[in-house]
């Protein structure tokens, strides 16, 4: 895909990987990026970061909450009018909880399943209906390295993560025929707000936002439909392929205690979507 005098939407812009994506896709020449977040104060902290990198991004903020399917289809109805047709959309919000299962709370897991599954859901279906009639869009979803390999600690972000991958892979090829790819992102540990204060696992070495943007950009002209980011990422998916008892084993010792002392009952971190 050429990013030049396209249109970006991406979502959990305001922070994170959304933040670093938009950075990077402006300094690619990209004509215009929608902003989705819910806090309207950090999407203005970047879209005056993007005009410091290219003035002539049209930068449009869009405070949404994902979960409010009927706000988030009018103002992505108003906004393809306004604004013209999407060419690439990037699904990076979510929401992570870090607990022991057995503490886990009912409320826990549908917060995760409500902004990292159907919250994509709402947003993609609106986009890529439209995407459909022009015969022509990319559709990126952020899926994690948990995806592949799922994590204790991190049972239900885990599973919205494996979810991603499958919902990725039907749609991909539910579209193909009218001309839209959809990938799959998968970043192992990255280096933001809702990382931060977690437990971490040994030998994991974390990432950037930066290094993902980067991947995402040099790999979207190449037709991936996976793109892992980093060779510990790639190194793991394929040993958990071929080994899949060997990286349970490798992933059990290299957890956090299952009672992580400083976390308390649960942590919650918002920071892809807010």
């Amino acid at each position: 895909m050429e990013i030049q005098g396209k249109t970006a939407l991406i979502t959990g812009a305001s922070r994170g990987i959304g933040r670093a994506i938009a950075l990077e896709l402006a300094g690619q020449g990209v004509a215009r990026l929608l902003l989705v977040a819910r806090d309207r104060q950090r999407l203005s902290e970047v879209a005056t970061a993007v005009q410091e990198i290219n003035p002539n991004v049209q930068v449009v903020p869009l405070a949404l909450d994902l979960t409010q399917t009927g706000a988030v289809s009018i103002a992505i109805s108003k906004a393809w009018r306004d604004y013209g047709p999407i060419h690439l959309l990037v699904n990076n919000a979510g929401i992570a909880h870090q607990t022991p299962f057995l503490k886990s709370q009912p409320q826990q897991a549908q917060a995760e399943i409500n902004v990292n599954l159907i919250g994509m859901y709402t947003i993609t279906r609106l986009v890529a209906r439209r995407m459909v009639t022009r015969r022509e869009g990319v559709i990126v979803n952020v899926s994690s390295l948990m995806g592949k390999l799922a994590a204790p600690t991190f049972a239900t972000y885990s599973a919205t993560k494996f979810a991603i991958l499958g919902f990725t892979q039907a749609l991909r090829a539910e579209l193909a025929e009218h001309n839209v790819r959809v990938i799959a992102l998968l970043p192992s540990l990255t280096e933001t707000d809702m990382v931060r204060d977690t437990e971490r696992f040994r030998w994991i070495l974390p990432t950037t936002p930066e290094a993902v943007a980067k991947t995402l950009v040099t790999e979207l002209p190449k037709g991936s439909v996976e793109i892992f980011v980093g060779w510990q990422s790639k190194v793991t998916a394929l040993l958990n392929r071929f080994v899949p008892q060997l990286m349970e084993k490798i992933v059990l010792l290299s957890a956090p205690p299952s009672e992580p002392q400083s976390i308390g009952h649960y942590r919650l971190r918002l920071s892809q979507q807010s």
